[in-house]
């Protein structure tokens, strides 16, 4: 994840911090995901009678660094969301969410992670199910008990408000509101506070979203939309990605209009409603949904490649023009393709919002920026991760190095290629800097959970793969990279799958180079 944070914390992808120190951005560790457990939730319907007879799958995917998270015993193929969304209300959240999953084993129960919503009902294959709530945990028992390969869909309709994540070390994330909606980044584990899920980056699934918000509002999800997407607002005319006209030719994906629309009315008077549909066509991690409501000011067109690309700004961001962060969308997705492998999503884009968060996060297809405005060093952070974090994802959080090393690195590539510090002299800058307690006494390679999106995963990770790129030499290493994305491709991977790529792609032994990189306290020797 990328993180964008004032401060050392790590946000959800990309922390923004201070301006001292060679770039304006250190990423290094900035934006972060956090986990946090909140409270029970409602029940709803109220629990079904004690546990029902029959065997369960597991209740946690076995992480240390998000305890509680994640489930066992099936293994999840589509999430369909159906949400109504009204930011001003109350109940903020009416929805159905329909999951597809394939049981692994016999499951007379399987557990759903969600937190502080109330269950209205669930169905499983479309018989009454049984459930129970414990803390963030929804255990589900079917009519009938599902045989081991059995394909299954359980409906859960459910309402609420979603609460907020505010941890100590980690800051606020998941469901944030703003003046004129909801902004949603949720990594680590701020998805089951707004659908139920077996929320871990080990079980990617595909998604749709149905939509649906008072009429004045725009609605912007993952993946590409199914029907119109129209902004609210304003902006003036259209100028897309690739110059006048865009390179597209100024069609949108799905038939989207990239046209300013109707001003926000107030809440008292929302009468009508507006609904749009979104498909993720690839597997993506629940922490990587998203669905931004507000009003935004939208431009669809395609790189010069042709990928096509869907950006929103809040026009109350000061200081953000809506078509240059569509143009530098278009650049870095072109730019990143050629070095990494081709682009892995059928879309691109992203949204900046009035959210007074200090983090962006690598959303699938469509990263999403807090109210901090338009930086072109984060924008290179944030797309990255659609290779490394969204199309290889990690398998277990240990391995966050994975990606936001990965992404540190395009970071500082960005800013060199921009006629910043060079990546040398990031990596010196960093290097010199003996006494750098965080950066050399946290191992990036398992750096525990209250370090998971600290300045040693970010900076020490970077660190980490210009050193490789010095040790193996830059063909090497970019064979390396692309054949990383291209064989682990909607997937998960780990360091150690990492490693040995490395040493078979470089024809060299590199085991001792990266546990005195990733796994040793103190400086490694150039």
């Amino acid at each position: 994840m990328a993180g964008y944070s004032p401060s050392p914390r790590r946000g959800r992808g990309t922390a923004l911090r201070g301006a001292a120190g060679l770039a304006a951005l250190a990423v290094a560790g900035s934006l972060t995901a956090c986990h946090v457990t909140i409270g029970d939730g409602d029940s709803g319907s109220g629990p079904a009678s004690s546990a029902a007879a029959g065997p369960a799958g597991p209740t946690t995917a076995g992480d240390p660094y998000v305890p509680g998270d994640g489930n066992g015993g099936y293994d999840v193929q589509n999430y369909s969301l159906k949400l109504n969304i009204t930011p001003d209300a109350s109940t903020q959240l009416d929805a159905t969410a329909t999951i597809t999953a394939t049981a692994k084993e016999q499951l007379g129960r399987f557990n759903l992670d969600m937190t502080g919503l109330t269950v209205s009902s669930i169905t499983v294959n479309g018989k009454p199910a049984r459930q129970q709530r414990a803390g963030s945990e929804l255990e589900v028992a079917p009519a009938t008990e599902l045989p081991k390969g059995a394909k299954f869909t359980t409906v859960v309709k459910y309402s609420g408000t979603p609460r907020t994540i505010s941890d100590p070390i980690l800051g606020t994330y998941g469901w944030v509101r703003t003046s004129d909606g909801v902004f949603v980044a949720c990594e680590p584990s701020g998805a089951h506070t707004w659908f139920p899920a077996n929320d871990h980056p080990s079980d990617k699934a595909t998604f749709d979203f149905e939509v649906t918000v008072p009429q004045g509002l725009t609605a912007i999800a993952n993946g590409e939309p199914t029907t119109p997407v129209t902004g609210s607002g304003g902006g003036g005319a259209p100028t897309l990605p690739g110059g006048p006209g865009g390179g597209g030719g100024g069609e949108s994906p799905g038939g989207a209009t990239p046209i300013g629309g109707p001003s926000v009315v107030p809440a008292a008077d929302h009468r009508a409603t507006t609904t749009t549909t979104w498909h993720v066509k690839q597997p993506m991690a629940t922490y990587l949904a998203t669905v931004d409501v507000g009003r935004f000011a939208v431009r669809t067109g395609k790189t010069a490649s042709g990928i096509p690309v869907i950006t929103a700004v809040d026009p109350s961001v000061p200081g953000v023009n809506v078509d240059a962060f569509a143009k530098l969308n278009a650049d870095v997705i072109d730019q990143w393709s050629k070095l990494f492998g081709p682009y892995p999503f059928d879309s691109a884009g992203g949204l900046i919002d009035n959210a007074q968060v200090d983090f962006a996060l690598e959303t699938q297809t469509r990263p999403v920026y807090g109210a901090f405005g338009l930086q072109p060093t984060v924008v290179a952070h944030e797309l990255s991760h659609q290779w490394f974090g969204d199309s290889v994802s990690v398998g277990r959080w240990q391995d966050i190095w994975l990606n936001e090393g990965f992404a540190t690195y395009a970071e500082w590539l960005w800013g060199e290629k921009s006629g910043g510090p060079s990546v040398k002299e990031q990596f010196d800058e960093r290097y010199r800097n003996a006494s750098a307690g965080e950066l050399w006494n946290v191992p990036p390679g398992n750096p525990g959970r209250r370090q998971m999106f600290g300045r040693s995963v970010y900076d020490r990770g970077g660190m980490t793969l210009v050193a490789l790129r010095d040790r193996i030499g830059e063909d090497a290493f970019y064979r390396l990279l692309q054949a990383w994305t291209k064989d682990r491709k909607y997937s998960t991977g780990t360091t150690k799958q990492f490693v040995a790529m490395a040493n078979k792609v470089s024809g060299k032994s590199l085991d001792a180079f990266f546990d005195a990189w990733l796994y040793k306290k103190g400086r490694p020797a150039r």
